[in-house]
């Protein structure tokens, strides 16, 4: 698969433009970004008691600090605006549900959208949400670096070979390399449906520039700060599953 082009912007063009003739067919993915400082900026004061459905506005009101609430209301919004253009909904109009749970086989898997091929997913970290849609499983996560003494700590939970990598690089270059790796494996343990209940330790993505595929799984890492200004600082990544679910 060709690695994507940096994420289309949420909120610099028209969508009805941006997305037209965009459908992601065979698996082919599109990303999106959304600036949430600017984004919400720039959004209608009642829009979101207009869109988010009940148990969406109910969730960012329990958020103590407004920025998180900001956070999620952003991602949301952001969310149903781009699966409604796709889907040529209203996106207050955009049914979704929730995927068996891979683990227990609750009703708590990965979000889906009623009586849709297209898959999507999103992640936020600091002031940028990314999202992805594709036509099979996708997994995405974008995360701020790291300093060194966070990355030391959190890398204990990697593949051995992962840890061996970080150790041997200078503290200059580790906070990247964590990133891109940690950004993939959890791009892919969220595309798998599982996130964190499964042991990050047990899959190798790598560290290095070159995204280390799992099983039918591609990885490929999103530039973000290419794509919007602000994003300097992050690292981004995608799983898509290429073929067989079996992992």
């Amino acid at each position: 698969m060709t690695p994507p082009p940096a994420p289309r912007v949420l909120g610099r063009e028209p969508l009805p433009a941006a997305v037209a003739d965009a459908w992601p067919q065979g698996g082919e993915p599109e990303t999106w970004l959304l600036n949430v400082s600017r984004y919400t900026a720039a959004m209608d004061t009642g829009a979101p008691g207009k869109t988010l459905d009940a148990e969406e506005r109910e969730r960012a009101a329990k958020f103590l600090r407004a920025e998180d609430g900001e956070r999620y209301t952003a991602a949301h919004m952001g969310l149903r605006e781009l699966l409604g253009a796709y889907l040529g909904l209203a996106p207050s109009d955009v049914p979704f549900t929730r995927e068996p749970c891979p683990g227990c086989g609750g009703p708590h898997g990965r979000p889906a959208v009623s009586g849709t091929p297209l898959h999507f997913n999103m992640s936020h970290a600091g002031d940028l949400v990314l999202f992805a849609f594709a036509g099979t499983p996708v997994g995405v996560d974008v995360e701020k670096l790291q300093p060194v003494s966070v990355v030391d700590q959190v890398a204990e939970s990697l593949h051995p070979r992962e840890r061996a990598e970080l150790s041997a690089l200078s503290q200059a270059d580790r906070p990247a390399a964590f990133a891109r790796c940690w950004t993939r494996k959890e791009a892919y343990l969220k595309g798998l449906g599982t996130g964190l209940s499964r042991d990050p330790a047990v899959n190798y993505v790598g560290t290095g520039l070159t995204p280390v595929p799992v099983g039918p799984w591609t990885m490929t890492d999103i530039p973000v700060d290419e794509g919007i200004s602000g994003g300097a600082g992050y690292a981004a990544a995608m799983a898509l599953l290429s073929s067989s679910p079996h992992v």
